[in-house]
């Protein structure tokens, strides 16, 4: 017996739920593919997210300045992991609470607003859920938006879809976060919470977070800097809805009722401005660029150089550069003195612009010499008038000072040693140093290394002496100013520890009564800064730098034009300012005070000869000097360039029972040898009676041949007796002429009024000096040989 299966009869049920699931998945498919025709058909043009708007962060997030894309639009990128909880929650319970469940579309909120637009005849309330949002911003409308339709909705509604099948809604989320309006050219929750709030938007209260969250419904009407009420009005819904859902206590919503709605006028942030520009330059395509600068000291920092410069010549500009001496960053970079001043050439950055640096690379070659042994810190060097092959330097004050010492010639930037020491050490070695170290000097066309390099006769750049300054505080090792933290450090060997420790010695000891001092009691204040000053030939750029423990500071002031401004030099113009910098930079936190290296130890050592003390004998020591030594070298005065000159140094004479010289072949009974220790010969003028008596040669004894010790002749001025008093005519307004000679000269004579450098002459050949002072004066006349003679005189009123 068999049994039959039964078989759904027609019309039963489970044919009609067969059929209905047919109907549904080809419902579906046919859904699916129209979306995939219709996404290919429109596909969605999202944001390129490296076009745009760039900000220019500080070390700390703060917005130096921002570059509006080509719409003119403000906009700093940021993420959701960047902005305040607080923030988030505001905008979601508030705008959509289903944003992390919703499709891109919420069923509920678009029956409720379709309900309303059908009782109203036009749309109430849309019923948009986040993404629908970001698909209005990223598809406005042909007209810069989509009207509030039926028809511009569906059209929301499409693309919300679209987002969702494309991206995450974290991505969804971040369109809104950097897109969203909020009033005028700002766009996204960073933009505006620095433009109206003045800070990150990771730092909100919730007051101001609730403030952020609504702005956007209606960015020109409740824009907080124009409808602060409104704003308010605005805020505090937000606030309420926030407790009623129980988000935030009636307390916490209270207390962030209180707060009044606040805000700045809207203006992109313009600090270190001209560093800005030159990073979005090396970064064009980068969004976000994070730079080292302190943007609290950067904001004290430019505040003080528009004070200082209100005082100054007009079309006067200013750059200051300040590093971290551990790390090399820069937290201070004022390239000009108000951007905006055309007057001021306000947009040429002076941190980077070739400038001669007058005096400021002084300290780099007396740190050479200390490596090369050549000096000590109390080496005695010549300051007076000199001819080096030609060129003859003179000092900034047109007066010379004799015998100084190394130490001494730093302080005052005296410029006649200087280039002494550098034709010792010879100007391409002493280039290519700087050149390792990271300063290069550019040469006029054609123009090959010389020795007006160490007065200005070159051009280098604020940031790099700055970086090279740096050399004194980390034992001699300089490197390249950080305007990034991806920016390489490069670190340099400029000079050795010991030399570097000595320089800055030197540089942090300069006394208050010397050129290049600051104003009365400003050096007691900062008795620890190394400075040094400079200023280029004519008075057109005014240097300073200087090193502490901590920072290396930078300041320059001129004018970018390259024109003149008399009066203004280094010491004046430029060293008060780079104190008043040092003033508002913190002390702690740096590296401590760097400890005498074991190389630098302290020796007295003897003048003229340059020996140690304890190795010269008494009648030698004319002067003791407590000196730093490097290495132990203790190096003999510099011998002087001229063959048939007195040569610096132990002279050891035989003479006669009289005193009386004797030369060559010439003897005589009870002779004995006699040593002295001669001062250079063009120090002459300046030394002492005793000084003098005690290196001046005996006289040769009757009947010897000459030697070449009596090559420098004795001159006598002609002209003008010892003691002349001098009045000028009646009623004339003339100053005083009077012509003098130098008898028995031979050779160049050059004239010094009162220790300044007035002209030169050829042997007796006279000379006219001009005496436009009253008062007492001083003639001298001298030799290259070292002869010298001096008469007083007095110029009555």
């Amino acid at each position: 017996m068999t049994t039959a299966t039964p078989t759904s009869a027609p019309g039963s049920p489970r044919r009609h739920r067969r059929r209905w699931l047919r109907a549904g998945v080809m419902t579906l498919a046919a859904l699916l593919l129209i979306a995939l025709l219709l996404d290919r058909l429109f596909p969605l043009h999202l944001p390129a997210p490296d076009t745009g708007s760039t900000v220019v962060l500080a070390r700390d997030g703060t917005p130096l300045r921002a570059f509006a894309d080509s719409d003119g639009v403000w906009r700093y990128p940021t993420t959701a992991k960047r902005v305040s909880p607080l923030y988030l929650a505001a905008l979601l319970h508030y705008e959509d609470r289903w944003f992390y469940r919703h499709p891109g579309v919420n069923p509920y909120a678009l029956m409720r607003g379709l309900a309303g637009g059908l009782r109203h005849g036009h749309i109430v309330s849309g019923g948009s859920t986040l993404t629908m949002q970001v698909a209005r911003i990223i598809e406005p409308g042909p007209d810069g938006f989509r009207p509030h339709t039926f028809g511009g909705k569906l059209v929301q509604i499409f693309r919300a879809l679209q987002l969702e099948a494309h991206l995450s809604k974290p991505q969804i989320l971040d369109l809104y976060l950097n897109h969203a309006p909020f009033g005028g050219p700002i766009e996204g929750v960073e933009a505006a919470s620095w433009a109206y709030l003045g800070k990150p938007a990771s730092q909100l209260s919730r007051a101001e977070a609730a403030l952020l969250a609504v702005l956007p419904q209606s960015p020109s009407r409740l824009r907080p800097d124009r409808r602060p009420e409104a704003a308010r009005a605005a805020r505090d819904k937000v606030l309420k809805r926030m407790r009623d859902l129980g988000i935030w206590s009636a307390a916490q919503v209270r207390d962030a009722a209180v707060e009044p709605v606040v805000a700045r006028s809207l203006r992109a942030p313009l600090s270190a401005a001209l560093l800005a520009e030159r990073l979005h330059q090396q970064q064009p395509q980068a969004r976000r660029i994070a730079s080292t600068i302190d943007a609290d000291l950067q904001r004290a920092a430019e505040d003080r150089v528009t004070a200082y410069l209100s005082r100054l010549p007009a079309r006067t500009s200013a750059a200051v550069l300040v590093v971290d001496n551990a790390t090399l960053e820069a937290r201070i970079y004022v390239g000009t003195a108000e951007f905006a001043d055309p007057v001021r050439l306000g947009h040429v950055d002076m941190v980077r612009a070739p400038r001669s640096p007058g005096s400021t690379l002084k300290p780099f070659l007396y740190g050479l010499a200390l490596d090369d042994g050549l000096i000590t810190s109390q080496s005695l060097l010549v300051d007076a008038p000199q001819d080096f092959g030609g060129y003859k330097p003179g000092n900034f004050d047109e007066a010379f000072s004799g015998p100084v010492s190394v130490a001494e010639a730093l302080q005052r930037s005296l410029n006649v040693p200087a280039v002494d020491v550098l034709d010792r050490v010879g100007p391409a070695r002493f280039m290519a140093r700087l050149a390792n170290g990271g300063v290069d000097l550019g040469l006029p066309d054609g123009a090959k290394p010389n020795l007006a390099i160490i007065l200005g006769g070159a051009a280098t750049r604020l940031e790099n002496l700055v970086g090279a300054y740096t050399a004194f505080a980390n034992g001699g090792i300089a490197g390249t100013p950080r305007y990034t933290l991806e920016q390489p450090a490069q670190p340099r060997r400029l000079l050795s520890s010991g030399a570097a420790w000595i320089i800055r010695d030197i540089l942090a000891s300069n006394p208050a009564d010397v050129e290049g001092a600051p104003l009365a009691g400003a050096i007691d204040r900062h008795d620890s800064v190394a400075w040094k000053t400079g200023t280029s030939y004519g008075y057109r750029d005014a240097w300073a730098i200087g090193v502490i423990d901590r920072w290396t500071v930078g300041v320059w002031i001129g004018r970018p034009d390259g024109t003149p401004s008399p009066g203004q030099y280094g010491a004046v113009t430029a060293l008060p300012l780079l104190f008043q910098i040092v003033d508002i930079l913190p002390q702690r936190g740096g590296r401590p005070h760097a400890a005498q290296p074991a190389s630098v130890r302290a020796v007295d050592i003897c003048w003229p000869l340059g020996g140690a003390f304890d190795a010269t004998a008494p009648a030698q020591c004319r002067q003791r000097r407590a000196a730093w030594v490097l290495d132990g070298a203790l190096p003999p005065t510099f011998a002087e360039r001229d063959l048939g000159a007195w040569a610096a140094g132990l002279v050891t004479l035989r003479v006669n029972g009289k005193g009386q010289r004797l030369s060559g072949a010439c003897h005589a009974n009870h002779e004995r040898t006699l040593q002295l220790a001669r001062w250079p010969a063009l120090a002459t003028p300046w030394l002492s009676v005793d000084d003098r008596a005690s290196s001046a040669l005996p006289p040769l004894a009757p009947g010897c041949a000459a030697d070449s010790l009596d090559v420098a002749s004795p001159i006598r001025i002609a002209g003008l007796s010892n003691g002349t008093s001098l009045r000028r005519a009646p009623h004339s307004d003339q100053p005083l002429r009077v012509t003098l000679q130098a008898l028995g000269a031979q050779g160049t004579v050059q004239w010094l009024l009162d220790g300044r450098l007035q002209g030169t002459s050829e042997s007796a050949a006279s000379l006219t000096l001009t005496l436009a002072q009253s008062g007492r004066h001083t003639v001298t006349a001298l030799t290259r040989e070292g002869a010298f003679s001096s008469l007083q005189l007095n110029v009555a009123d």
